[in-house]
């Protein structure tokens, strides 16, 4: 059960900048990253140091995995400054730091609160100032939020950090592997099982809300389109179609959940209407339609399909039905997946006996390989449209063995990296959800 956190957030005060603006190029990628100095944060007032030592080391993480950021090493601080105190501007450029962050944690309620400072080393200006206030128990989230807030600060950007990733975890051998859907924080922290070993699951999706995931269940063998409360544990499926469903996607508002539905051998997308219990068909013809996935606004729908003889992306326009292929490269495409802010839809590609994951404009435009390898799949786009989570699998020397990895990447390509999982544990159909509420 996903318990909610209440996080009080309030910006204390914003200098305004007299000087040339601080700011990564989100564009280059790494190209020339930001050097950023942590300090250890203070504590005071019954705060546990390794708890403060907690937030630090989430907030340098984290930065640090964007590819944006260098983190300045500790030993080479020039001083320690408190919180309220005035920086030595000079000794910290000339160890070449661009941006120095302060932060103090005390005890508020039985809660603790974290204030921090963010310095514009060059400029010799506060550019950030936030309190937070959370549970004890939620060390990790405080540094992810601090991050989140840093990241916007000189990104122009929607941060990431403070977000989750639902997955299929799978164990044992390849021909008799068991799949769990699982959840955890997006630098693999805090994983916990949503489903037990006796159903077989896939594709699991959150609603935007954060407060329901729908997924594919083999329960009793019979595979339906299922949902769980987050809050509650509680299990539904989610209608009686008459038919195998699989593929399930929320639309924006929350209110739909578009779903393939296998009828008379054929496969179409249709359009569920959870407060109505209503069922609307929107793909039609002979072909097999499957992969939905919906534009930003609710207008729009992505998917694949075979109608041309080879399976490649279309985009229908809900309203008039009227649907446009927009891929027409050399090989397969598939799992298209519209990116929050419009602007991408990222796909799996396999041309030439290799998968790769790619992102292009909506119109099909100016497509670009993120990856490449013997097997990936299911992009899933991070809140701000900066990076994208899939999973690779790996052929195994002795051609048997396979393991999968879940790896996220931004839209440059570059800055490829692996989420730690547990060992024996496979990712599998990784979908990244909201920033957290």
């Amino acid at each position: 059960m996903l318990k909610k956190l209440l996080v009080a957030l309030c910006s204390l005060f914003f200098v305004a900048q007299s000087h040339a603006e601080l700011k990564v190029d989100i564009v280059a990628g790494a190209a020339s990253p930001i050097s950023i100095a942590v300090q250890k944060i203070e504590t005071a007032n019954g705060v546990l140091t390794r708890d403060a030592e907690t937030v630090r080391d989430v907030v340098e993480n984290d930065l640090k995995s964007t590819g944006l950021f260098r983190i300045v090493s500790h030993d080479a601080f020039p001083e320690y400054v408190k919180l309220g105190d005035m920086p030595t501007f000079k000794s910290w450029a000339a160890i070449k730091t661009q941006v120095l962050v302060q932060g103090k944690m005390t005890v508020t309620d039985g809660k603790y609160k974290l204030e921090f400072y963010v310095w514009d080393v060059n400029a010799s200006e506060q550019i950030e100032a936030q309190s937070l206030v959370a549970s004890k128990k939620s060390v990790r989230r405080l540094g992810h939020i601090m991050a989140d807030a840093i990241y916007e600060r000189l990104t122009g950007e929607i941060g990431y950090f403070d977000t989750q990733i639902v997955f299929i975890a799978e164990t044992g051998p390849v021909g008799n592997r068991t799949k769990r859907m699982a959840i955890m924080d997006q630098d693999g922290y805090g994983l916990r099982y949503l489903s037990d070993s006796n159903a077989f699951v896939m594709s699991p999706h959150f609603s935007p809300n954060m407060q329901t995931i729908v997924f594919l269940s083999y329960h009793n063998d019979d595979p339906m389109v299922w949902s769980l409360d987050l809050n509650t544990g509680e299990q539904r499926r989610l209608g009686q179609f008459g038919g195998m469903n699989f593929a399930p996607r929320f639309s924006p508002d929350g209110r739909r959940v578009a779903l393939s539905l296998v009828k008379n051998g054929i496969t179409h997308i249709y359009e569920y209407d959870i407060a109505a219990k209503t069922l609307r068909q929107l793909t039609f013809g002979e072909s097999i339609n499957t992969s939905p996935s919906y534009s930003p606004d609710g207008r729009k729908m992505a998917f694949n399909s075979d109608r041309t003889g080879r399976q490649q992306i279309h985009v229908l326009d809900l309203q008039t039905l009227a649907e446009e292929r927009i891929t027409y490269g050399d090989g397969k495409y598939a799992t298209p997946a519209w990116s929050p802010d419009g602007q991408f839809i990222a796909f799996t590609k396999i041309a030439d006996d290799t998968f790769y994951i790619g992102i292009m404009s909506p119109n099909g435009r100016n497509e670009k390989i993120l990856a490449g390898g013997w097997f990936m799949e299911a992009p899933s786009w991070a809140p701000g449209s900066r990076r994208l989570v899939y999973y690779e699998t790996e052929k195994a020397l002795d051609g048997i063995e396979r393991i999968s990895h879940i790896r996220s990447v931004d839209i440059t390509g570059q800055n490829v990296y692996d989420i730690e999982l547990p060992d024996n544990i496979n990712g599998t159909e990784p979908t990244w959800s909201p920033k957290l509420p």
